[in-house]
């Protein structure tokens, strides 16, 4: 087995931050009226920009495989170029197409070379399969190197216009139809973005970052979908698939739009990730004492405080000195958050050699949580 490292961090953000007064120009009015639900969600979720591959006409800019690839193609340099690439595994919630592949469309515009692929899906655990992937090839010697990424482009699934004819049917319902609260919950809590690693078996450069180790959970066994789209949720529990609908139904139900059970969210998210952690700490024999910072993703500043005492209940104590977020800046991208985090702490200027990194990512797909253990070489 090989070790491996993170030896290189890109990222790309697209057009220009966009705060939160401005955010309805960008994605439009649902039935030509504002959103009573977006300064609570925003005043909880902490967020004060994020970023849109729109236009103020809500057009695209860009598509997820372009975003990625800009990512990517940070990474490189004379000393690494796009021709040096063995595996390209790419993780996202919110791929381009059904089919091919999202890391087959990246491939399609690196136009480097052929080299092997990993598509990952899912919500935000999408980015860290990715890495695991990567990491797993590399550690085996599969491939000397990998470039990981995380992306989306959830911005033109958020568009009014996708709700227009659910509004439509609602009004011959009720007097003043509003979109469920759990499709509109997520216009005012999801960016876009893509950030990419590269991985290798020999470090090289300044703060190149050792994965340690890499740990997974899920409890799909237990607990129903609490966040899903492409499909709605029936009285019990199970999700009935888009193509289970008629193509009408597609449009009055607003079926692909991206739906959070809130309750379920809350009952849930915050105790099994205690959990998870507790398991993969234990696991692996590392303490709190051991983490020089505390990389959580977490969907809205409203679980932070949740979370330290969730944690603490496990007798997994770290002083808030120790975490780094960037949520209030770039907002919530998903599978791509964790990479946007580790990229701006590598290129801080915080890190020594010896530092230990633990990035913690949760989904509420399912319920699915991944660790990422790092020492600074």
């Amino acid at each position: 087995m090989f070790d491996v490292y993170i030896t290189k961090s890109g990222k790309y953000l697209p057009n220009e931050a966009v705060s939160n007064d401005e955010m309805e120009t960008f994605l439009g009015l649902i039935n030509n009226t504002p959103s009573k639900a977006r300064r609570i969600i925003l005043r909880n979720n902490g967020i004060s920009s994020r970023y849109y591959a729109l236009d103020r006409e809500g057009n695209p800019t860009h598509s997820n495989a372009q975003l990625t690839n800009n990512a990517i193609n940070t990474l490189f340099d004379v000393t690494f170029t796009a021709n040096d690439v063995e595996l390209l595994s790419c993780g996202t919630s919110t791929p381009d197409t059904l089919l091919p592949s999202h890391a087959a469309m990246v491939h399609g515009l690196l136009k480097n070379k052929s080299v092997e692929l990993n598509s990952s899906a899912g919500v935000c655990n999408a980015g860290m399969n990715a890495l695991k992937f990567g990491y797993l090839s590399v550690k085996s010697g599969n491939t000397k190197n990998a470039v990981c990424t995380g992306s989306e482009r959830v911005s033109t699934w958020m568009l009014a216009d996708k709700f227009k004819s659910e509004v439509a049917n609602l009004k011959s319902l009720e007097e003043q139809p509003i979109i469920a609260f759990k499709k509109d919950f997520l216009r005012w809590m999801l960016s876009d973005g893509a950030a990419a690693f590269l991985l290798e078996n020999q470090p090289r450069g300044e703060n190149a970052l050792k994965i340690e180790w890499m740990e997974a959970f899920s409890y799909a066994h237990e607990l129903e979908a609490c966040m899903y789209a492409g499909g709605d949720k029936m009285e019990n529990g199970q999700i009935k698939p888009w193509s289970d609908y008629s193509s009408a139904e597609w449009l009055s139900e607003s079926v692909f739009s991206i739906k959070q059970d809130v309750k379920l969210l809350d009952s849930n998210i915050l105790v099994k990730g205690a959990e998870s952690m507790k398991d993969a700490m234990d696991k692996n024999n590392i303490t709190a004492e051991d983490i020089t910072y505390f990389l959580p993703h977490v969907s809205s500043h409203y679980f932070v405080e949740g979370l330290a005492k969730s944690l603490s209940e496990r007798g997994i104590d770290i002083p808030s000195e120790k975490w780094f977020m960037n949520l209030k800046k770039v907002g919530n991208v998903g599978s791509a958050s964790i990479y946007l985090m580790l990229e701006e702490l590598m290129n801080s200027g915080k890190l020594v050699k010896g530092d230990k990194v633990m990035l913690s990512v949760p989904e509420s797909g399912r319920f699915s949580y991944s660790y990422a253990y790092l020492t600074v070489c």
